[in-house]
Order: structure tokens, then C-alpha cells, then sequence
């Protein structure tokens, strides 16, 4: 088990694996072969910079290539995902997160035929999802033939630089010496322009990039059998009109509603165990607003007594006073008789 998971994650990282490997030859090819050619400093002074043509093509197909290889591994891992997953469950435990995968919307497209008791033509379906990437490494394809035709340019201006060249050159013979060293410079200069052209035309593009091109196109029809045998292999009697996959289609919607009813469930126990929290905790304010009452009212007796004592504390002093008052008149009434 343990070395079929390593066979499988192996073949998922086989094209990357293959592209790093044959860049890693071709830089070290490169090195031991052509790094005596000067190649940079030609560049510099390539009077008609159709070698920077080449190198900006080769490097925008490199990068276009390797972006492409880093797409198909990741679908690779997304297929080797489901392929496990339909292993155990078939298709119809296979529910795609999203669409942003070219194995997800298969799978996507596959189900939904199915839905409609359809007969899906998978080899079709297949090569409709990765049509994107096989356009773009065709087109990876095509950088590397550009990149021929454009050395074979290239050559024929090095030839018409060079010839150009040695016609000033003999025009300058015995004459004038400095014209015909530049004619000889400008002649070395378009053979230079031819060479390296050539050079780099074939060996950028139609050995390169060509690979490159191989690798990728290697790697989509990798993933396209890894899809096929998914579903000839775990999911083919879900592909098929049959009374089995209606009855496994119908077990997968009743365990789905099962499931449904289940957590519908849950929330009613959880919808009826709040209620009776807040039946409590509304028990227990309705029994606090009942002590409150009894205390307002018990206060409100207090300080209505109170109010009642001092109304009639002011009385008895008013009475007193009053009292005093006609008292003392009547003492000093009798007391002025006498005299």
C-alpha cells in the first residue's frame, strides 16, 4: 500500500520532475558546450538585435512552459484526490469544492449529465476541460518553430551584413585603409549575426522549447488516462442508465436527507433547550420584579407613615403655640384687673 501511494505521488510530480530535469541538462549542456562562445558579448554589440528577438521569445515560452507544468501538477494531485475518493465511495461521494480545476469541472460536468439520466461521452467531456492546456502547449510549440524560422532570418541578414561588408571593403581596397578595415569589421560582424542566429534558433527552439513541448503534452495525456480510468475503473456503474445507480443514487439522497433530518433534529433540541433557559430566567425576573413590588410598597408605607408623624408633630406644635398664646393674654388681663 505504502508503495503504490509513493507510485502515485510519484506520477503526480512527473511532468515538473521532467521539466526541471531536462532544464537542469540543457543549462549544463550549455556550460560545457557553449560557454567559450561568447555569446553574451555578442549579443551586446549585435548591430541588428535579432538575437534579443530570440532570447525575449525563448524566455516568454519558458516561463509560458513552466507555468503550464506547475497547472497540470496541481490537477494531477486534484485527480489522484478524487480518484481516491471514488475508490472507496464512487462517484457520487466525488463533490467538487469549485470550478477553478479543469478535473473539477469535469467531474462537475459529469455529475450534472447524470443528473439528467444522460449518457455523458467521457473522452469528449475530457478533452473539452483540457483543451485550455493543450492550446498552451501547442502554443509553446509554435514559440519553438518561431524561433527556428527567425534564426534562419537572422542568418540571411548575417549574410546580407557580411556581403555588405566586402563589397565596401574591396571598394576600398588600396584606398582608403580605415574604410576597409570597417568593411571587414561590419563582414565578421553579419558572419558573427549569421552563426549565432542559427545557433540559438535551433537549439532555443527546435531542440528547447520542442521538449519543453513534449513534456507538457506528456503530462495532459497523463491526467486525461488518470480521468478515463476513474471512470472505466470507480465510477463505471454510476456512468452507465442503469437500475443500480438509480438504487445508489437514491441510497445517496436518502443518507443526504438522513443527514438533513439529523441536523434539523439537533437544532430543535437546541431551539427547545433555549426556550426552556429563557422560560427560566423569565420565572426568575418575574419573581425579582415580585420582591421589588413588595418592597416599594412596604417603602412606600414607611415614608407615608413618616409623613403622617411629622404633619402631626406640626399640629401638636401649632396647637401648642396657639395654646400658649391665649394663655399668656389671659394671665396678663387678670393681672392688670388686680391693679
Amino acid at each position: 500500500m505504502a508503495r503504490h501511494k509513493h507510485m502515485v505521488h510519484e506520477q503526480s510530480f512527473r511532468a515538473l520532475l521532467l521539466w526541471l530535469g531536462w532544464a537542469a541538462t540543457a543549462i549544463a549542456v550549455y556550460f560545457i558546450l557553449y560557454l567559450d562562445t561568447n555569446l553574451w558579448q555578442f549579443m551586446k554589440q549585435d548591430p541588428s538585435r535579432i538575437t534579443w528577438v530570440i532570447m525575449g521569445l525563448f524566455l516568454m515560452g519558458l516561463a509560458i512552459s513552466f507555468a503550464l507544468t506547475i497547472s497540470i501538477t496541481n490537477e494531477a494531485i486534484q485527480a489522484v484526490r478524487l480518484g481516491n475518493i471514488a475508490k472507496q465511495t464512487s462517484l457520487p461521494g466525488i463533490n467538487p469544492e469549485d470550478d477553478r480545476h479543469a478535473v473539477q469541472r469535469f467531474f462537475i460536468a459529469l455529475k450534472e449529465v447524470l443528473s439528467k439520466n444522460g449518457q455523458p461521452d467521457i473522452e469528449s467531456l475530457i478533452e473539452v476541460e483540457l483543451a485550455d492546456y493543450h492550446r498552451k502547449s501547442h502554443a509553446v510549440e509554435v514559440i519553438g518553430n518561431l524561433l527556428i524560422t527567425l534564426g534562419l532570418i537572422g542568418t540571411v541578414i548575417g549574410l546580407t551584413l557580411t556581403l555588405s561588408g566586402l563589397t565596401t571593403s574591396l571598394d576600398a581596397l588600396g584606398e582608403d585603409q580605415q574604410r576597409l578595415l570597417s568593411g571587414l569589421r561590419r563582414a565578421m560582424g553579419g558572419m558573427g549575426t549569421a552563426f549565432y542566429t542559427t545557433l540559438l534558433g535551433s537549439i532555443l527552439g527546435g531542440v528547447i522549447l520542442r521538449v519543453f513541448a513534449l513534456i507538457t503534452d506528456g503530462g495532459i495525456q497523463n491526467l486525461s488516462d488518470t480521468l478515463k480510468k476513474i471512470c472505466m475503473v470507480y465510477c463505471a456503474s454510476d456512468c452507465k442508465p442503469t437500475m443500480e445507480r438509480d438504487i445508489r443514487a437514491l441510497n445517496h439522497e436518502i443518507e443526504h436527507l438522513g443527514a438533513n433530518v439529523a441536523t434539523l433534529r439537533q437544532a430543535i433540541d437546541e431551539t427547545t433547550a433555549a426556550m426552556q433557559q429563557f422560560h427560566k430566567e423569565a420565572k426568575q425576573l418575574n419573581q425579582i420584579n415580585d420582591s421589588e413590588d413588595r418592597n416599594k410598597t412596604l417603602r412606600d408605607a414607611v415614608v407615608l407613615q413618616m409623613y403622617y408623624t411629622d404633619l402631626l408633630k406640626k399640629e401638636i406644635q401649632m396647637i401648642n403655640k396657639v395654646n400658649r398664646s391665649w394663655w399668656g393674654r389671659l394671665r396678663r388681663a387678670l393681672r392688670a384687673g388686680r391693679h
